[in-house]
């Protein structure tokens, strides 16, 4: 049996001597291809067309969401001011406050609100905006796991 024992022993370590041998191989090539100044301009190159081409598309999709955005901001002020008009505060605040998120200036949108709200409602508008970042930071947070579980 010390044959055996023997045999496995040698090729046990022709086996790790072919695997340290492999990776010094890869190990020097990368070396050598990382301090390549064309491979460094390759790589440069070819960062700069991605990052070129994630912001054309970038904006051809905000280009066709725009206008669906602004209609349903103005859907969201006008049921907020319906809401109003028949007295239940409370819906209009809850579709101004959906305004506000949708808003891509919400500073200016609350200046809106401010001059042309009464006191009272644009009060509970104010009380509002926290609870409603907390919300929408919890379906952001809640999206991104979403999109990050594989089932």
């Amino acid at each position: 049996m010390p044959g055996v024992r023997t045999l496995l022993g040698l090729l046990a370590a022709l086996a790790v001597c072919g695997v340290v041998a492999f990776l010094g191989y890869c190990v020097y090539f990368d070396r050598k291809r990382r301090g390549d100044p064309a491979f460094k301009r390759r790589l440069r190159d070819k960062r700069r067309a991605e990052q070129a081409q994630a912001k054309e598309r970038g904006a051809q999709l905000w280009d066709s969401a725009n206008e669906k955005l602004q209609e349903l901001l103005l859907h969201e002020v006008q049921m907020g001011e319906l809401w109003l008009s028949r007295g239940e505060h409370r819906m209009g605040v809850e579709h101004l406050s959906n305004a506000l998120l949708l808003c891509g200036q919400p500073q200016e949108l609350l200046k809106v609100f401010k001059l042309t709200l009464p006191p009272k409602v644009f009060e509970m508008l104010l009380h509002k905006i926290p609870l409603i970042c907390q919300q929408f930071e919890a379906d952001m947070n809640e999206q991104e796991y979403l999109e990050d579980d594989p089932d």
